[in-house]
């Protein structure tokens, strides 16, 4: 078993090397110089799509916003706040500036993803519309392609139990046993019967719920965050001017922290970047292949909302805290870090409690919201009839992950493996694929008619 870890955590180090943060940044960049800074001119029109909602006559399963909301349900979890720790604590200050950069050119990626997703989605047996990384691959690059998808949908569905179940189950266990002194397996049993209550319904209950808590959850730890900002007003200069500084430049070792280089504020900045918003490695486009529409540039702009409010609000508010309470130099590094910025920032035990429930909350929206895009690619590969047990499977595994010695260094290196190898196939598609986004984008607000909404 040993051996079998090593090698994964060889292969880690390939696949999450320079060359992949290169080809994810790369990706990026290209698509937003092709796609002429669409995505981020028109931050306010995805505002205004969000809010538009859905004609009866769009064709599609759940609202444009909830299929946003269940995006942002897997991916606003850990890595906003565990995930941004880690950045400051292994890059240092100069790693936000480098999240920021790959968030920016990361909404032409995710707005990418979700023009593919909605223009090459199918119906299934059920009636219900599905589409993602697979299907663009397929019905965009033609069968000869097929086999690629084949290659996401197989490293999806096993990178969901890792990245999108265990891990967070024991998150949440850890959090709520350390605050509220709850034992992680009747955690674990909570979990699992409360998402098994979610799933009965499908994407259009997963969506409803989703659309609920999400929001709610996102407003409670980002005021959490902003309080303690407005407390620590005066160290926010300060704070953005280290940011920038380190960005380009090494930092020096203080109090706990070991100091960085400007390679490992690059480094970590961008690849905890990618694992809290998920631009590249498609499976956001899997909900948005569900939104009810009938133009794919639509939702293409409500989709690169995620990456913005994801990165830019919710990652930056954990950043800024950790660095303006003076955390960052305690030596803590990862949840525990966020948990004593926020500790230190709040009087009493509000902010422990911000951080525990909000990381418990948004580690069971991230549990529901991968289910869904482990499903459909276990869908693709063995077709509707695998659903069912593909359910019951998913909500067995959560409580083990709550389980004593369960090996949670391990979980996430093989998570973090097949989170990338689901990267692969998925920018290559992109690439090769993106004329057809350029041509449609460029269509699209070229018609007056479009723009305006009418």
């Amino acid at each position: 078993m040993e051996a079998i870890i090593a090698l994964i955590g060889d292969i880690n180090g390939i696949v999450w090397g320079p060359a992949m943060l290169a080809l994810l940044a790369g990706t990026g960049l290209y698509l937003t110089l092709g796609l002429k800074l669409t995505p981020q001119r028109k931050l306010f029109y995805g505002f205004s799509m969000l809010w538009r909602g859905c004609k009866s006559s769009e064709e599609g399963d759940i609202s444009p916003f909830n299929a946003l909301m269940t995006a942002l349900s897997a991916t606003v979890g850990t890595g906003n706040i565990a995930g941004v720790a880690t950045a400051v604590f292994l890059g240092g200050p100069g790693a936000l500036f480098w999240m920021w950069v790959i968030a920016v050119v990361g909404m032409a990626t995710k707005f990418c993803e979700a023009v593919l997703a909605v223009r090459f989605r199918e119906k299934d047996a059920l009636g219900n519309h599905v589409g993602g990384p697979m299907y663009y691959i397929k019905n965009g690059l033609g069968e000869k392609w097929k086999w690629l998808g084949v290659l996401f949908a197989i490293f999806g569905m096993l990178a969901g139990f890792g990245i999108g179940n265990t891990i967070q189950s024991n998150s949440v266990a850890d959090a709520l046993n350390s605050s509220f002194n709850i034992p992680p397996l009747a955690t674990g049993i909570i979990i699992a019967v409360l998402v098994a209550l979610v799933l009965l319904g499908g994407i259009k209950r997963i969506g409803e719920v989703a659309g609920k808590l999400v929001p709610i959850m996102a407003i409670f730890y980002v005021g959490g965050g902003l309080i303690i900002l407005i407390l620590h007003a005066d160290k926010i200069p300060e704070a953005f001017s280290q940011i920038f500084y380190y960005a380009f430049n090494p930092s020096a070792a203080a109090g706990g922290f070991a100091g960085a280089t400007v390679w490992m504020a690059m480094r970590f900045g961008i690849a905890r970047g990618v694992f809290a918003n998920e631009a590249g490695l498609g499976s956001a486009p899997i909900a948005h292949a569900a939104a009810q529409t009938n133009n794919p540039i639509r939702q293409g702009t409500v989709a690169m909302l995620g990456t913005f409010i994801d990165t830019i609000i919710i990652c930056s508010i954990t950043g800024l805290v950790i660095m303006v309470t003076g955390a960052w130099t305690s030596g803590e590094n990862g949840a525990p870090l966020s948990a004593l910025a926020f500790s230190q920032g709040l009087p009493g035990m509000w902010g422990q409690y911000i951080v525990s429930i909000g990381l418990a909350v948004f580690a069971f929206t991230t549990i529901i919201g991968w289910s869904f895009y482990s499903e459909k690619c276990t869908q693709f590969l063995f077709g509707e009839r695998s659903n069912l047990p593909f359910r019951l499977l998913w909500i067995i595994a959560i409580p083990l992950g709550t389980l004593p010695g369960i090996d949670l260094n391990s979980l996430w290196l093989v998570a973090d493996t097949l989170n990338a190898m689901m990267a692969i196939p998925n920018l290559i598609a992109l690439l090769l694929l993106s004329p057809v986004v350029f041509k449609l984008t460029k269509d699209y607000f070229a018609d007056p008619a479009n723009y305006m909404n009418k």
